[in-house]
Parts: C-alpha cells; structure tokens; sequence
C-alpha cells in the first residue's frame, strides 16, 4: 500500500483499502501524467481521518474540475477560494433553511469532517478543466468497498445527485436528494433538509447529533 501510505491515508482505513489496493494503484498509474483535481497529494485527503470517528457520509459526484478549487473532500474548496462554486453557495443556502446556520464567507467544508462526516466523491479525481473526466477508470469499485464498510458500521448517508444514489442500495440509513449544482438544486434539493433529517436519523439510533456549523 505505499501508493496510499504517501498520501497520508489514516491508518484505520488499511484493511477497507487494502483489498482494492491493485486496483488502486492501476487507477493512479493510469492518470500519472494528467493535470488532476484534486491535485495528487490530496486525492485521498477525506480519509485522513480516523475510520472510527465516521458517523455520517456525504457523497457526491466528481471534484471540481477548475484548478485550485477541489481539495479532496466532496463539495469542500480550498479556503483561499474568493469566488464560490454553485453547489456550494446552495449547500449554504440550505443549511441556513434548514436548521438556521448563518452563510460563511468561505467554502471550507473540513470542519464537518472533525465532526465526524465523511466528505467522499462517488469518483475521486478528474482532469483539471474537465467534469467526468475519469468517470469509467474503475473508482466506483472503490467507493463500493467504502460503501460497504461504512454500513457495516452503522454510518448514516446523504446522497445528494444520481451518481451519489448508486450507493443507496448499501445503506439501511439515508437522506437522499437532488445534487446541490445550480443545474439540478430546484428539482428537489432545496428544502430537502438533510442537515436536521441526518441529525434525527443519529438521533433514532443512539448517537450524537452533527455541529453543522462552519
């Protein structure tokens, strides 16, 4: 696993990562010589923390694809990032709805990360510049096996877009809805709540409720 061990994968995540380790490692062969997003050192940043500490996924698409913005945690830009992506200026917007959490200026999701929330892209990377761009070079089979421990686990999903509800099927808990983009957050993203409805789902089971704020 030296592949990942250099992009600083936490440690609990080597034997959930370790029997796609081949295929892993063949996807990171395969686009060696692109100019990727996230760059390379972050395309693995969202399991930087501990396994154990996950009680809720939320799950997107693919990262964005404009330079300087992915940083490796679904939904989450950089936070020098001046001028907001869609999706993330409408993931404000609803967590403000939803359970009254003030706008932040910036686009920083790594604080829900702390709390427990896995940030994870149905597809890890793409070519700088170009949406989809690695759509077919196998990182579904990845997030499967991600998928699969973390119901084993109990974790609860927020499956926001098509791409992300491929992955409802292992989850016995999850908020579905439309993708937050600009393009789709009108057909049933707005006024979803997933925010509150995650937090009563942790509710229901036991466990903490999730600081949403940022």
């Amino acid at each position: 696993m030296k592949n990942l061990d250099s992009l600083l994968v936490h440690s609990s995540w080597q034997p959930v990562l370790a029997p796609v380790s081949s295929l892993i490692k063949e996807i990171l062969s395969s686009i060696e010589d692109e100019n990727l997003a996230p760059q390379r050192s972050q395309i693995f940043k969202a399991f930087e923390i501990d396994l154990r500490s996950v009680r809720c996924v939320i799950v997107g698409q693919d990262p964005y694809p404009t330079p300087g913005y992915a940083m490796g945690l679904a939904f989450s830009v950089n936070p020098s990032v001046g001028k907001l992506p869609g999706s993330v200026r409408n993931i404000h917007r609803e967590l403000n709805a939803d359970i009254g959490i003030a706008i932040p200026g910036h686009g920083d999701l790594s604080r829900w990360s702390n709390q427990g929330v896995l940030l994870l892209n149905r597809v890890l990377t793409t070519r700088a510049g170009q949406s989809n761009a690695h759509n077919s070079i196998g990182w579904q089979e990845i997030t499967d096996a991600i998928a699969t421990e973390l119901e084993r686990r109990g974790v609860i999903a927020i499956l926001w877009g098509a791409k992300a509800q491929e992955l409802q099927k292992f989850f016995t808990h999850s908020v579905v809805g439309a993708h937050p983009s600009p393009l789709s957050a009108h057909r049933g993203y707005f006024g979803s709540r997933p925010f509150s409805k995650a937090n009563n789902l942790l509710a229901q089971l036991g466990h903490n409720s999730i600081d949403w704020s940022l």
